[in-house]
């Protein structure tokens, strides 16, 4: 069964911090407080955790669209083709927040995503999820949580999301009531910038 952890988001304790980043290096998977929905992570570098979610989420794991959950822009180039500048202005405006944005993959993807040639990249406006990936050291891979309940659509209330989850994950954090709405999906892959789904984040941002 799961762990239950409280983590106040205004001053995350190290000591907890430390025990979730421990889980997620042990190939354990996280639920985690964003800006905007409750997200189902995993070490980026974890094959079997890998599995594990998509697995989780019922999909082939090389066609999952996961996010990829990052502390800074700093280690986009990790992950990502060079970008030109106007693009960069665009995500140092839009981020930290509640944006997902679609990005041009580069060939040192791990090797699970290394047949897509784009990926989701996420920073979001929230310190419990950015100390995670900052002390993990690197981004985590996520996906949101949906609900069964087609009204719902996205559970808010961590007390009732452990009880759903707390038999297919190893960690689950109350971080407070998360929103309803998912992020703004922002494809700025190509020549233009496309918005795939609007969220809580302004489409308008470019």
């Amino acid at each position: 069964m799961a762990e239950f952890i409280k983590i106040y988001e205004d001053k995350p304790s190290e000591t907890s911090i430390k025990k979730v980043v421990d889980v997620l290096r042990n190939g354990g998977l996280v639920i985690y407080p964003t800006d905007t929905v409750y997200g189902l992570g995993c070490d980026i570098t974890n094959t079997r955790a890998l599995e594990r979610i998509a697995k989780l989420k019922g999909i082939k794991l090389e066609k999952a669209n996961f996010s990829f959950v990052c502390h800074d822009l700093s280690n986009l180039s990790d992950y990502v083709k060079q970008i030109d500048t106007a693009t960069f202005k665009i995500l140092k405006r839009a981020l930290p927040g509640p944006y997902t944005f679609i990005l041009p993959g580069n060939n040192d993807l791990p090797k699970e995503f290394r047949k897509k040639k784009t990926v989701g990249i996420r920073i979001p406006d929230n310190n419990i999820a950015l100390e995670i990936v900052r002390m993990l050291g690197n981004p985590i891979v996520s996906t949101s949580i949906h609900d069964e309940d087609a009204v719902l659509e996205y559970s808010t209330d961590p007390e009732l999301i452990f009880e759903k989850w707390q038999n297919h994950v190893d960690l689950v954090i109350d971080g407070g009531y998360g929103d309803n709405v998912g992020s703004t999906i922002i494809d700025l892959s190509g020549y233009e910038p496309i918005v795939v789904r609007e969220g809580k984040g302004d489409p308008d941002i470019y």
